[in-house]
């Protein structure tokens, strides 16, 4: 193998492995973006379940108030 064969074997070897780097990166990416949707879809839910029961206690009280009259 001459230089220039060598030369261009290392700068793919090279090239490779600042590909693999990326990707890496890129998925490590997604799953940080994917685990602060599901920490956001939580928080979602829990004021949803919150807003629910107000909904409920609000309707309650005004059964209440209803029947009173």
């Amino acid at each position: 193998m001459n230089n220039a064969q060598k030369q261009e074997q290392d700068e793919l070897q090279k090239y490779l492995e600042e590909k693999a780097k990326q990707e890496q990166e890129q998925e490590k990416q997604k799953e940080q973006e994917s685990e602060h949707l599901s920490a956001y879809e939580a928080c979602v839910l829990r004021e949803s379940a919150r807003i629910h029961e107000l909904i409920a206690e609000a309707r309650k009280n005004t059964n209440e108030h209803s029947e009173d009259e």
